[in-house]
């Protein structure tokens, strides 16, 4: 007897063998690879501060000084993810020629570490930092090299760590930690490649994902609420050209009402499966 559940999968395999795809991720799909979300039971009731926002970074030069004691514990962590089953689904369907694209709204950098090429990295990633005096683009390799230089002796551990790479650390730790100023100007400040709440995404890479999607077969979403319009907006602009939208997701999403196909199970069960089914169409054909 079918289920609503094997009936929406069962969609979703016709829906991305026809092709076109863009597909829209969100942390949800990095949770196997142990980064938590911003919203689910891995993530929010853990997360004992706000998140960073642009507004507090830019003008409040103790907040951006704790934020980079966070986050040089954090970087170690994130460095040490792996891409799970879902981040190679998605590069297995890419390679099958399924994709038009892969938007994401993570900054782990994982969609590429599984094969994935072309992805537009919606809020940027932490794998570089910029200058904010002389607009240089930095490694967050080579900072992360000269941070250790300067901070041998800083031993905090990270309680937790949040899918912006930002840690939680005792307030009390913060204080033995010293930053460094850009390797190019010496000067800075420094900031993380990234989008902070409170900021907005370049206009330039807006446009380019309205492009994508204005190309697409369908828009597929992985692991994201769409609670903040950063993502949703590209599912109110496919329903208003008629794309037809699936959601792959555990738990409600902003975008259930707007939605062709709806998936609620776990990401590293329906996406494996997905793309395993899809190959063994592409064999039998």
């Amino acid at each position: 007897m079918e289920t609503a559940e094997t009936a929406g999968f069962d969609a979703l395999v016709d829906l991305v063998g026809d092709g076109g795809v863009v597909i829209l991720s969100g942390a949800g799909i990095s949770t196997d690879s142990g980064i938590p979300d911003y919203r689910g039971p891995s993530g929010a009731a853990l997360r004992r501060h706000a998140p960073m926002t642009y507004q507090t970074f830019m003008g409040d030069a103790a907040a951006r000084h704790r934020y980079w004691a966070r986050s040089y514990l954090g970087w170690r962590h994130m460095t040490g993810a792996r891409p799970n089953s879902g981040h190679r689904a998605v590069a297995s369907l890419q390679r099958q020629g399924l994709l038009e694209g892969v938007i994401t709204q993570n900054v782990d950098g994982l969609h590429q570490a599984a094969g994935a090429t072309g992805v537009i990295e919606l809020h940027g990633g932490l794998d570089r930092a910029l200058c904010l005096n002389c607009g240089a683009a930095i490694s967050r390799a080579d900072l992360d090299r000269d941070l250790h230089a300067v901070n041998p002796d800083f031993t905090a551990h990270a309680e937790q760590v949040n899918p912006d790479g930002d840690a939680e650390l005792p307030e009390e730790e913060l204080d033995a930690f010293t930053m460094v100023p850009c390797e190019v100007c010496g000067d800075g400040p420094l900031k993380p490649d990234v989008v902070f709440f409170g900021e907005t995404v370049p206009r330039p890479r807006v446009d380019t994902c309205f492009e994508l999607v204005n190309r697409a077969g369908s828009l597929l979403i992985l692991g994201s609420s769409l609670k903040v319009m950063s993502g949703f907006r590209f599912v109110l602009h496919a329903r208003k050209l008629g794309i037809p939208v699936a959601i792959v997701n555990q738990g409600e999403t902003r975008g259930d009402t707007h939605c062709n196909i709806r998936v609620d199970a776990p990401l590293g069960v329906v996406l494996p499966a997905l793309a395993d089914s899809l190959t063994a169409k592409c064999v039998i054909n």
